[in-house]
C-alpha cells in the first residue's frame, strides 16, 4: 500500500533538480536572453523561458513573428515555454498594502498580485491567444515577480495552465501538490546586490547538497551589471557539481506526479 503525503510535500526527495529560468524573454530583450541560452548551451543544460507576448519596453511579441520563430527553435530543441505573464507591469487594481507589497518585492513589475479572477482572466486570455497565435505553447506560469493573488491562481486553474510557481517552489493546480525550492536571484543596481550574489552562489550548491529543488533565475537587467554573470554561472556549475540535474519546471511538475 502507498504511503500518503501531503498536498504541500510530494513525498522523499528523489535526485536534486535544478530549474534555469530565463526571465522577461520578449522581443525587447532578444540580445540578453540570447546571450544567456548561449551560457546554457555551453553548459549542456536546458532553460526555462519565461515569456511576456503582450506590450513591454515599446515593443510586443504579436509585432515580432520572427522572433516568436527564435522561441519556438529553442522549444524544439529542448527548452521549455512558460508564460509570464502578459505586459509584467502593475497597475492600480487591489488594495494599497498589496499594492504597496508588489512595488517593494517586484519594483513595479507585480501585475498578477492583486487582481481579481475576472481580471485575471482577461489577461490570460489575451496573452494566450498571441501565444496560440505564434505556434508557443505552454502550460505552465510565472507570475511577475512570483507575485499572484489566491483569485489569480483560481484563473489560472480555470485557463488550464498545468503548474504556476511563487518565490517558493511550483505547484501543481491539478493536484495542488507543490516541489518546495527558492528562487534565487539578483538584484542588480540595489544595495543589496553583492550580498544576492553570494547567497545565489551558496545557496544553489546547497540546495543540491540536500537533494532538494534547485532554482536560479536569470533576468536581462543582470547582464548589464559587473561580475554578476561570472557569479551565475559560478552558482549554476556549483550546483552541478553538487549533484543537481538540470531539467525545467514542466519536466519537474511530472516528475512529482508520477
Amino acid at each position: 500500500m502507498g504511503v500518503e503525503h501531503s498536498a504541500e510535500d510530494p513525498g522523499p526527495a528523489r535526485e536534486p533538480l535544478m530549474v534555469v529560468s530565463v526571465h522577461d524573454v520578449a522581443p525587447a530583450t532578444a540580445d540578453e536572453t540570447a546571450r544567456w541560452c548561449a551560457d546554457a548551451d555551453a553548459l549542456g543544460i536546458p532553460v526555462s523561458l519565461l515569456v511576456i507576448p503582450g506590450p513591454w519596453r515599446g515593443m510586443d511579441l504579436a509585432g515580432h513573428e520572427d522572433y516568436a520563430g527564435v522561441l519556438r527553435e529553442r522549444a524544439a530543441g529542448g527548452d521549455e515555454l512558460v508564460l509570464h505573464g502578459w505586459c509584467h507591469m502593475a497597475g492600480p487594481e487591489g488594495t494599497v498594502v498589496r499594492r504597496a507589497v508588489g512595488r517593494a518585492v517586484a519594483r513595479g513589475a507585480a501585475e498578477f498580485a492583486a487582481l481579481d479572477e475576472q481580471q485575471a482572466a482577461g489577461r490570460l486570455d489575451r496573452a494566450k491567444a498571441v501565444m496560440d497565435r505564434l505556434g508557443l505553447h505552454t502550460t505552465g506560469f510565472t507570475p511577475p515577480g512570483w507575485l499572484a493573488s489566491p483569485a489569480a491562481v483560481r484563473a489560472l486553474a480555470g485557463a488550464g495552465f498545468r503548474y504556476t510557481t511563487d518565490h517558493f517552489g511550483v505547484k501543481d493546480l491539478r493536484s495542488g501538490r507543490a516541489r518546495r525550492g527558492f528562487a534565487l536571484s539578483h538584484r542588480p543596481g540595489g544595495t543589496g546586490e553583492r550580498l544576492g550574489s553570494r547567497i545565489l552562489q551558496t545557496g544553489a550548491a546547497w540546495a543540491a547538497r540536500r537533494r532538494g529543488l534547485v532554482r536560479v533565475a536569470l533576468h536581462p537587467d543582470d547582464l548589464h551589471r559587473p561580475g554578476l554573470r561570472d557569479d551565475t554561472l559560478r552558482a549554476i556549475e556549483g550546483a552541478l557539481k553538487a549533484g543537481a540535474r538540470a531539467t525545467t519546471y514542466g519536466a519537474v511538475v511530472d516528475a512529482a506526479a508520477s
